[in-house]
């Protein structure tokens, strides 16, 4: 087996390949460390490596495995975290030069969660300075240098979570832990050709975890595949007692055996998008017709981007208002987050109170039109990875779906669809009802074992080619 094959696998196949002792926990966690560590740079991906943590957790892990204490499927598996999520005794940085030597003494509900499943944490990966907190318009936003896209080396990876996403593209672990506020999940996912799933609001916990908005956050995970998704969720999800926006509903996953399904297709899905992400929107709409029945709908007539914002702008400047107050805003990386916050934070209450009246309004009326399918479906987003120089900020305002599924607090998840003619992953994102990820995620699993977009890879690094894999 080579390594291409190795690190490219998906979750399932690296924990059967663990279980049966073809590889162990400590030759993987050094196979991806060493990439981590010598291939990371290329992408500004890895804040940090643990591999301290990262070789003891293994020699656990190898030690339980070998004695028939074995956890489950993420027993031995490597794994990045965004540098959002509080890891005992290892720097959090949330992205920023500030606090790149804040250290916490405890781990956050998901990083003790994988933990308690016996994955192994290897990385804190890069993000965008404070989650993008405050309003920034190009890829150079984080101490860390841009988020690099592997597929196109002069593209930005998506944000906030840029180095889950080049990181889990480029090979370098087999899934990254994510969150979502307005499309940092979805976003890197599709920009970088990965499935990457957004939960259901209040299904995982964000206890250890930056604020950036109470109302809108979701912690998730960054894979190869959508299996693999199901898989993380599981692990990660569940109430805590710490995190009062979680809903006392257990998750499972589950493998729906399903030949057809419902899907409803938004009769506008192609307005406002690039000719190539419409093309191969289109084109995966005819393969999705093969395996479902689908309808075109509408959605209920609000206006979604401007809703979602104002709940983000005003929940944002409240968690941030004690660092605009400190007025160290000047020392952030990119010149426009600046002076962000002091525009925010005179935001109008009556707009946030609005927006929340109107939030409400489209939970209801798209939890029953997404009753009757199984997902809606849409691109994941409107436009290829864009340049590193190039100002995306306007992107935002046509995502609609997004804006939608964030304010409304629905499961999504993205998984790859194509490519454009320079080689860049187009994705489209399946939306289903609150708590039903697993619908959402059968329909994304049958859709991969028809197309296969998943299976391609950008090119590695010669250094990565000349690799020993655990075994030949």
């Amino acid at each position: 087996m080579t390594v291409n094959e190795v690190v490219f696998a998906p979750v399932r196949k690296l924990a059967e390949m663990l279980r049966t002792g073809y590889v162990s926990p400590v030759e993987l966690t050094e196979l991806f460390l060493n990439r981590l560590e010598s291939i990371g740079p290329n992408y500004n991906a890895v804040v940090t490596l643990t591999a301290d943590r990262a070789l003891e957790e293994a020699r656990k892990a190898q030690d339980e495995i070998t004695a028939g204490r074995y956890l489950g499927p993420l027993h031995g598996v490597p794994y990045g975290i965004k540098d959002l999520f509080a890891t005992d005794g290892i720097p959090t940085s949330w992205g920023s030069a500030m606090f790149k030597n804040q250290v916490f003494d405890f781990d956050s509900t998901v990083a003790a969660n994988l933990k308690r499943a016996g994955a192994i944490l290897c990385a804190k990966l890069a993000m965008v300075e404070l989650a993008g907190g405050i309003k920034y318009s190009q890829a150079n936003n984080t101490f860390t240098g841009p988020g690099i896209n592997p597929w196109g080396g002069e593209t930005w990876a998506g944000g906030s979570s840029s180095g889950s996403g080049s990181a889990v593209a480029a090979g370098l672990v087999p899934f990254a832990i994510g969150s979502e506020t307005w499309g940092s999940i979805i976003l890197p996912s599709a920009n970088c050709g990965l499935s990457g799933l957004r939960p259901t609001y209040g299904r995982v916990s964000r206890h250890g975890a930056m604020a950036l908005s109470w109302t809108l956050d979701k912690p998730g995970p960054m894979c190869q595949t959508a299996d693999d998704c199901g898989l993380i969720l599981e692990a990660i999800s569940g109430p805590d007692g710490t995190d009062i926006a979680m809903t006392n509903r257990p998750y499972k996953y589950e493998q729906l055996g399903r030949e057809t399904f419902n899907i409803a297709v938004l009769k506008d899905a192609t307005d406002d998008i690039d000719t190539e992400i419409r093309d191969a929107f289109i084109v995966a709409t005819e393969q999705l017709g093969q395996m479902a029945t689908i309808e075109e709908v509408e959605l209920p007539n609000y206006p979604y981007p401007a809703v979602t914002s104002a709940i983000f702008m005003s929940e944002s400047a409240s968690v941030l208002s004690n660092f605009a107050e400190s007025q160290k805003s000047g020392e952030l990386t990119a010149p426009e987050m600046r002076h962000g916050l002091y525009a925010r934070s005179a935001s109008l209450s009556t707009d946030y109170l609005r927006a929340m009246r109107i939030r409400k309004m489209i939970a209801i009326e798209m939890d029953q039109l997404l009753s009757k399918y199984d997902a809606l479906v849409a691109p994941s987003r409107p436009a290829f990875a864009y340049p590193l120089d190039g100002d995306w900020h306007s992107i935002r305002s046509r995502d609609v779906v997004g804006a939608m599924g964030n304010a409304a607090g629905l499961p999504a998840i993205s998984v790859p669809s194509g490519f454009s003619k320079d080689g860049l992953p187009a994705g489209i994102v399946f939306i289903g009802r609150a708590y039903e990820e697993n619908r959402i995620l059968a329909v994304a699993n049958s859709y991969q074992s028809m197309t296969g977009w998943h299976n391609q890879h950008p090119n590695v690094p010669e250094s990565d080619i000349n690799s020993e894999a655990p075994h030949d």
